[in-house]
């Protein structure tokens, strides 16, 4: 498939994905004979990857060792999975501290309530 549509399915914009591909960060789409980028369903699984780690805060520099280490095959899996923890931690992390901003003005907004009624 064409850019137009890996972007419209993985969320990302075209010019993301060309800079995604310039920067290393999607190994194997390949080229019709019109030079033009074609897009697998793995390219596209890849892409959703890329969009939701970047959308939940990963690093480029994390991003560009979790893609160089996909480059490099199955022996790396063990460091891959080791990168994904350490996000989910700090998603977990995170989650926990917008909960309690949440927890914070939801009371904020209740004291205003009061004053107001």
């Amino acid at each position: 498939m064409r850019i137009s549509e890996a972007a419209s399915r993985s969320g990302l914009k075209i010019d993301t994905i060309r800079y995604y591909e310039a920067e290393g960060l999607v190994p194997n789409v390949a080229r019709g004979g019109d030079g033009q980028r074609r897009f697998s369903q793995e390219n596209i699984d890849w892409l959703t990857l890329l969009y939701w780690l970047r959308e939940t805060g990963m690093p480029m520099k994390v991003m560009q060792r979790f893609a160089a280490l996909y480059a490099q095959g199955d022996e790396t899996i063990p460091d891959r999975k080791e990168i994904l923890l350490d996000h989910s931690r700090r998603l977990a992390k995170r989650r926990h501290d917008l909960d309690r901003c949440d927890e914070i003005l939801a009371r904020k907004l209740e004291i205003y309530e009061e004053y107001l009624k």
